[in-house]
């Protein structure tokens, strides 16, 4: 009912209905005057059921008189709910309900349009999404509210190699040339003819700029860098950006500009890999295209991709899709039209139907409002898949894209039927239910056990067929709703809704028979119904998964621990259960139903990359992609986030596919203050690391240096085969490191009122063979090299066994002069720890009162420097390997350019 109201509120804001931008106050007056209480039963209903159901034509003269001239929208959120159906005549709501709910929406300004909001009164489609997703969504679903700039990441890097990569398929030449070599007959001719073109702003700041010298000195010379790690002016550096990271930056622009230049782009997924503008390629060769199959190999993919956001929430990554697809969209219908006008003006003769398959898509736009109408009401009913758990978000989703195919009208008679897009937009349990054709036929068989084999194949034949008819009905209606004044009518629908129900059906009973339900019991079957909500992909979207699945997955999967949901629902034949997670429950899912070939991008919590628990997720992510990708993002100073959660996030894309050749990329771990924010998309740079995976981490490396390092010290022998557990030489460290790790040889003083002096719980150790190997273990756990490693390998909150065993330190191979140099720095680094330390004191309910030292290893940077310069020598580093060693994260663990908190030191 509440959405009804919006959308009425929305559109008669632009006076559709009746000329009145006031029409549900004034009909709430009139109807007040007729009687009390019947604004709900006496207008609404028939607005709801007759006026936006039926055509003018059509009603009763007594209801257009009554609801004035209103138009026929037909489908969606105005054809009875279930509660209607079955209770309409006993519901009744009172005229003091909607004045108070009237009463509240005019005090917002309702704007159908996509115009930045600049006052808190004011409201678009876009803030229902917002509303729901930051404030329901987050309590009780575990998900979070996603801004623009990652859902537009995500897409664009998803959607767009996919059309590529389609388009290739149909008309080879124009990828690879005739000859297979040179790019300039190619469509990469764009990128190498005007580089600059496609390389983002934010990359190239200042670079026209010659450095100060001051500055410029250092690039030959690492000694001479003493001003790098200061704030650089505006007009070299973007908001926050120290000298080395405004050198570091250019270094990158001119390597990826000569690369352009040089033609050695000439792949897609190279565009991800440098963080090139992908869309504004994907704009140039389709609007520049000068052969018209190149273009019909576009449109093709374009008009039949399938985006799917397995849990849509409110549709934030499909509305991203939308945005990716619409100039594209865009494009396509100019170009059409171009090769159109210079075949009329040619005069030539030629083939009545050449380019009639333009002329039949140009034809068909005139059939809309306007072809912006037709772009959005295209992508609406052809290219946009949700599922979602919550009934309310479908709701939401809905209603939001209704309301983008309405504000592209410009007057009511205009107003197209409202495509039904019930079967596009879904509320089930994505990770209850099967999947694939094989999967049924699994159920089937073991609920077959001991039946004759030919009862078998009746039985799945009898499945098959019924799906492919649904999917039938389902295409028909698509088809219908794409031409002018189509529409699919209730009793069309209700069709569909009855076959797809009688399927889901006889599917639930077999999947209740796994979970050990008897649905002859009728309430224990309709009890467990309703806790997991079974939602079979195999029918659902029988005709996308028949062919393999969907082409493009995007979203942002709920983060809930699976113990948290389990009194819920269950799931059953994961490989990933044991990883604890519902988005590691997703991500597998989605491999299920994305086709070979598809591109798939979410945003997942950190842990993806880092943690052991996620193996069994690593595994499928690596086994199962062609090209991956990875960018990590850390939450202090800033986070992607908003809210009181602080959740470090990774953004996995990646190309489905089952061939042995595979590489994988990498950012580093990206942090920045919030006034970075515009840009930080725009920086993002990737490694190759597919050499340098290992069980339970794929390491956070974006930098050419630090994979030479990684080579470096990859030689040598890990610490844990120097561990003695026995040994009475122990190296104490704090698990919880946030910018300095902190090794000891001597135990932190520690005491609570409860058990007095003591270890602290947050306080581990390891066992050295002797003196001389501990104190070169501490060193080296204090070192910036080993915070290197602990960044690139862990959680970057909790420092694990499993990063200090596997460290390749080589203690054997450290010459006696350089283990005499680290065990005098670690003493001297132990006496200045405890300089500079500071005894706290603060309140548990648990334990009560607690005292403890704190210490703060940055005061102390000067003495682990030089302990990174005993390791370069070790390790063999060169100058440039030691000062991006010395050097790394030094903005945010020094503080400089932004405040460090306390907390984020400790």
């Amino acid at each position: 009912m509440l959405n009804r109201l919006m959308f009425i509120y929305f559109i008669q804001k632009k006076g559709f209905l009746d000329g009145s931008i006031h029409y549900l106050r004034d009909k709430l007056n009139e109807s007040k005057q007729r009687g009390k209480d019947r604004f709900y039963t006496d207008f609404l209903c028939p607005l709801f059921f007759e006026g936006f159901a039926k055509k003018e034509s059509e009603r009763n003269p007594k209801i257009n008189k009554l609801l004035g001239k209103v138009p026929f929208l037909n489908g969606g959120i105005f054809q009875r709910h279930q509660i209607e159906e079955l209770h309409g005549h006993k519901i009744q709501i009172s005229d003091t309900a909607f004045e108070k709910l009237f009463n509240f929406f005019d005090q917002y300004q309702w704007h159908l349009d996509e115009r930045p909001l600049r006052n808190d009164n004011e409201i678009n489609p876009d803030v229902l999404g917002y509303i729901f997703e930051k404030y329901v969504n987050q309590k009780q679903m575990g998900a979070y509210y996603t801004k623009e700039d990652i859902t537009e990441y995500i897409s664009k890097s998803t959607i767009i190699p996919f059309l590529f990569d389609k388009a290739k398929q149909k008309f080879k030449t124009a990828f690879v040339g005739a000859d297979g070599g040179s790019p300039e007959n190619t469509i990469w001719h764009f990128l190498q003819a005007d580089s600059d073109r496609y390389i983002y702003d934010a990359m190239k700041k200042g670079v026209e700029l010659p450095l100060p010298n001051e500055i410029a000195v250092g690039l030959d010379d690492v000694s001479k860098r003493t001003e790098w790690n200061k704030p650089a002016p505006s007009e070299y550096a973007l908001p926050t950006e120290i000298w080395r990271e405004v050198v570091e930056r250019r270094k990158r622009y001119e390597e990826v500009y000569e690369k352009l230049e040089k033609g050695e782009i000439q792949e897609i997924n190279d565009l991800i890999t440098y963080n090139l503008n992908i869309r504004q390629f994907a704009q140039d060769v389709i609007e520049n295209c000068e052969n018209p199959e190149v273009l019909r190999a576009f449109w093709h993919g374009i008009e039949e991709v399938t985006v799917l956001d397995p849990t849509c929430g409110s549709g934030a990554f499909l509305f991203a899709a939308l945005n990716i697809l619409e100039p594209l969209y865009e494009a396509c219908l100019e170009r059409m039209e171009v090769f159109l006008d210079e075949l009329d003006r040619s005069g030539e003769k030629h083939r009545p139907e050449k380019f009639s398959n333009f002329r039949k898509v140009l034809d068909q736009v005139k059939e809309h409002p306007n072809r912006r109408y037709f772009i959005f009401k295209s992508i609406i009913i052809n290219n946009l898949y949700g599922v979602d758990i919550m009934e309310e978000a479908i709701e939401i989703c809905k209603l939001r894209l209704f309301l983008k195919l309405v504000a592209q009208v410009e007057g009511m008679d205009q107003i197209e039927p409202l495509p039904d897009i019930d079967f596009n937009i879904r509320a089930g349990n994505t990770l209850v239910g099967y999947a694939t054709y094989e999967e049924v036929k699994k159920a089937v068989t073991t609920s077959s056990t001991g039946q004759l084999k030919m009862q078998y194949d009746d039985t799945m034949q009898r499945i098959d067929e019924k799906a492919q008819d649904v999917d039938r009905l389902f295409t028909l209606f698509r088809q219908q709703q794409t031409e002018l004044g189509g529409e699919v009518t209730p009793a069309d629908k209700q069709e569909l809704r009855n076959r797809l129900m009688a399927l889901e059906d006889e599917l639930n009973r077999y999947l209740a028979g796994e979970y050990k339900i008897d649905s002859a019991k009728t309430t224990e079957y309709l009890k467990w119904l309703t806790s997991h909500k079974p939602f079979h992909w195999f029918i659902e979207f029988y005709g996308i998964i028949k062919k393999g699945g969907f082409d493009v997955i995007i979203g942002n999967p709920p983060y809930v621990e699976y113990s948290k949901v389990i009194e819920e629902y269950s799931v059953k034949n994961y490989m990933t259960e044991s990883c604890g997670n519902l988005y590691a429950f997703v991500i597998e899912r989605c491999y299920d139903i994305l086709r070979i070939g598809g591109f798939f991008g979410m945003i997942v919590q950190l842990p993806i990359v880092c943690t052991d628990r996620m193996i069994p997720l690593q595994k499928i992510c690596i086994r199962q992609s062609k090209n991956s990708w990875f960018a990590n993002f850390d939450d202090r100073p800033a986070k992607l986030f908003d809210g009181l959660q602080h959740i470090r996030a990774s953004i996995f894309t990646t190309k489905k596919g089952k061939d042995n050749f595979q590489k994988i990329y990498s950012t580093s771990y990206n942090r920045w203050y919030s006034e970075g924010r515009s840009v930080l998309f725009q920086l993002l740079s990737f490694a190759e690391i597919s050499n340098y995976i290992m069980d339970g981490a794929i390491p956070k490396i974006g930098h050419p240096t630090a994979k030479s390092i990684m080579q470096l010290i990859s030689k040598f022998a890990a610490i844990v085969q120097y561990l003695k557990p026995n040994s009475k030489h122990p190296v104490y460290f704090h698990n919880s490191p946030q910018y300095w790790i902190r090794a000891m040889d001597f135990t932190p003083y520690f005491w609570n009122e409860r058990d007095g002096k003591k270890i602290s719980t947050q306080v581990k150790s390891i066992q050295l063979a002797n003196k001389t190997e501990a104190s070169t273990v501490v060193a080296t756990l204090n070192s910036s090299l080993f915070y290197w490693w602990f960044i690139g390998l862990s959680d970057c909150r909790h420092l694990n066994l499993r990063e200090i065993e596997t460290f390749p330190l080589g203690l054997d191979k450290i010459s006696d002069e350089l283990r005499r140099n680290l065990s005098e720095l670690s003493t001297r680094l132990m006496t200045d720890l405890k300089r500079h330390a500071s005894r706290k004191e603060t309140n548990y309910k648990a334990t009560g009162r607690v005292i403890y030292d704190e210490y703060y290893p940055r005061y102390s940077k000067a003495i682990i420097d030089e302990i990174d310069h005993v390791l370069a020598q070790h390790y063999g580093f060169t100058d440039e390997e030691l000062d991006f060693i010395i050097n790394y994260d030094i903005k945010y663990r020094m503080g400089l350019g932004g405040e460090e908190t306390e907390e984020e030191e400790g």
